[in-house]
């Protein structure tokens, strides 16, 4: 589902054995190595019938709370047609784009050698408000930008007869910017990053990565071997699939940078990870996870999905009680909404 930026998570396993008695009962579910029960053991998600979900829309759930205001976390989990590596492909294909209501403007990935050119989409970029508020923003350095304080002197500002969207100094700019920030990701992952220190405090995406996961232990550890191969918590041990994308978040255009990584494991069980490693406002960084377990339900091959989302955001800090609540509705109705979507562009392929 990248490269957006609210996005969604998996998890669930089977056996063989009771695979092979129950695959050919039409109208039963099959469940290998007790999957509920495994995705209990890690989740929020201590009841589910896979018949049941089956029938439903994405089932969403308030992450278990964590000490560091800054952070949210939501759970959800639903069951899709197809393998689990089919999922993976769908994922990878699928495109938010043409869906309006998801505020993803422009998108690309990143190959091959990294530089400006690589995001010259952004001279295409759309002329609504949100890409003036981002315009606006970078015009006068405001505090709001999430950039370091050596990036930030490299801005000459916006020279005489400088048209589009985006005016093409900020374009070379900001192409500049993430470039370099591409680069260093590749070499020594999230650590590496410039540290957001422009408007005083420095929060640095490595450190914000470590902080989120370390107040998930269960699902840190259930994702411990996998999450030592991505950029992470270590340098990247895999070539990852990287993207960028100009979004909306809360009525401000906000640039952002993404790793998606994939594993496989037993009895066709997948892993899956998309790490938001730079944003130039609205939030820090972003962590979804995705567990994906082969299961049988009605006699057909699905896919039990699991995902958990992580997010570290300024703006969250200062919510309390009520605004904490509805803060946290409104990401599990984003993810609900991108799902549904995923759901209904790429079943027609199963």
């Amino acid at each position: 589902m990248r490269p957006n930026p609210t996005r969604q998570g998996r998890a669930i396993r089977q056996i063989a054995v009771l695979s092979a008695l129950l695959i050919p009962l039409l109208g039963q579910t099959s469940l290998r190595a007790d999957a509920v029960s495994e995705m209990a053991a890690f989740s929020v998600f201590d009841k589910v019938d896979l018949t049941e979900l089956a029938k439903s829309e994405v089932k969403t759930a308030h992450g278990p709370p964590m000490s560091e205001p800054r952070f949210l976390s939501v759970q959800s989990c639903y069951v899709a047609p197809g393998t689990p590596s089919q999922q993976l492909d769908g994922i990878r294909q699928w495109s938010p784009l043409k869906h309006r209501e998801l505020k993803v403007f422009l998108q690309g990935d990143v190959r091959g050698p990294v530089n400006p050119s690589t995001f010259a989409k952004l001279r295409n970029a759309p002329d609504n408000g949100s890409v003036k508020a981002l315009v606006s923003a970078t015009a006068k350095m405001s505090s709001d930008l999430q950039i370091s304080r050596e990036e930030a002197k490299k801005f000459s500002g916006e020279k005489a007869g400088d048209g589009g969207s985006i005016p093409a100094s900020m374009v070379d700019f900001w192409s500049n910017l993430l470039s370099n920030r591409v680069r260093l990701f590749s070499s020594g992952g999230a650590a590496a990053q410039p540290a957001y220190d422009h408007a005083g405090e420095s929060v640095q995406a490595g450190r914000e990565f470590a902080g989120l996961l370390k107040e998930q232990d269960k699902i840190r550890r259930r994702f411990s071997g996998f999450l030592g191969q991505t950029g992470v918590s270590h340098g990247p041990g895999v070539s990852p699939e990287l993207y960028w994308n100009l979004a909306d978040v809360d009525d401000q255009g906000v640039l952002t940078l993404g790793a998606f990584y994939t594993h496989s494991g037993g009895e066709g069980t997948s892993q899956a990870a998309e790490v938001l490693y730079y944003a130039s406002g609205g939030y820090y960084v972003a962590l979804t996870l995705y567990q994906m377990w082969p299961v049988t339900v009605n006699g057909k091959a699905s896919t039990l999905v699991w995902r958990g989302d992580m997010i570290s955001s300024a703006m969250l800090a200062s919510l309390h009680g009520v605004e904490r609540l509805a803060s946290e509705s409104a990401m599990m109705k984003d993810i609900t909404r991108t799902v549904t979507l995923f759901r209904h562009d790429t079943s027609g392929s199963r």
